[in-house]
């Protein structure tokens, strides 16, 4: 029996043990949020760090005519909106002695008809003269409200035509200059490298008391844990589950192979 053990005990050992690759923190592909023609891209930062740059650029000068010409009859509507309130501001004034004049007029018994008429009809003009002018208030302040929306979704269409990374590593660019893109459409596959991950594919036995275990890396024992675990069997590996290392960068090159043990 002492025999048996022995032989099996070589056997358990290796079942705690997994290969992981290094890989980037997150891997995230780029897609256009616009149609548009490819006007620039950065092909020198394919393959690197890029810190603050353009990596690539979209055909956007029809927006910026129209934001240009948008931004203008916002000032126009603006302008108009200023005149037609201290217009409504005097009509007001001027309706007030027109109705005043008006009830004078109607409660004396000396007043002829026709006067009380043309008094009245003073006031009924005044009246829709203000009216008029408040409706035309009114429909400015709308236009204004159209044409902000206008100049928000122009602004937010140009800053998607610039696609720009910061602190992030260029892995590919898929779009190429004089490419037509449409919503959806990758343009590039970049890679948080600011830390990276090691992927395991454990068995259920291994779940238990997980947080419990020490990790150990090429043999070294580390202060890791298990960052995250599937609660669902893997597609590919059904009788596993997959679970996620967080580990710094590494001061080499990413993708290099780790023996992974779970004690």
């Amino acid at each position: 029996m002492r025999y048996i053990m022995i032989l099996l005990l070589p056997v358990v050992m290796l079942a705690k043990i997994h290969y992981a690759k290094v890989e980037p923190f997150e891997i995230v592909v780029i897609k256009s949020a616009v149609s548009a023609l490819v006007q620039r891209v950065n092909l020198q930062a394919e393959g690197k760090m890029v810190v603050n740059a353009e990596i690539i650029h979209l055909d956007d000068h029809l927006d910026l005519k129209d934001l240009n010409s948008s931004k203008g009859s916002l000032e126009i509507l603006h302008n108009m909106l200023k005149i037609n309130q201290e217009i409504v501001a005097s009509l007001e004034e001027s309706l007030k002695r027109q109705k005043g004049y008006y009830e004078r007029l109607n409660r004396l018994s000396t007043a002829s008809k026709t006067q009380k008429d043309t008094a009245f009809n003073s006031f009924v003009s005044a009246k829709n003269q203000y009216l008029s002018t408040q409706e035309k208030i009114e429909s400015l302040k709308k236009q204004i409200l159209d044409m902000e929306y206008k100049i928000s979704r122009l602004e937010d269409s140009i800053s998607k035509k610039s696609i720009r990374l910061q602190n992030r590593y260029l892995y590919k660019l898929t779009a190429r200059e004089g490419d037509f893109v449409n919503p959806g459409s990758a343009l590039a596959t970049i890679h948080d490298q600011t830390r990276a991950k090691l992927t395991l594919f454990l068995e259920p036995s291994e779940l238990k008391d997980l947080d419990q275990k020490v990790i150990y890396i090429d043999g070294k024992e580390t202060s890791y844990k298990v960052d995250k675990v599937w609660k669902v069997s893997d597609e590919k590996f059904i009788s596993s589950y997959k679970t996620e290392i967080y580990i710094p960068k590494p001061s080499g090159y990413f993708s290099r192979l780790l023996k992974v043990e779970l004690r």
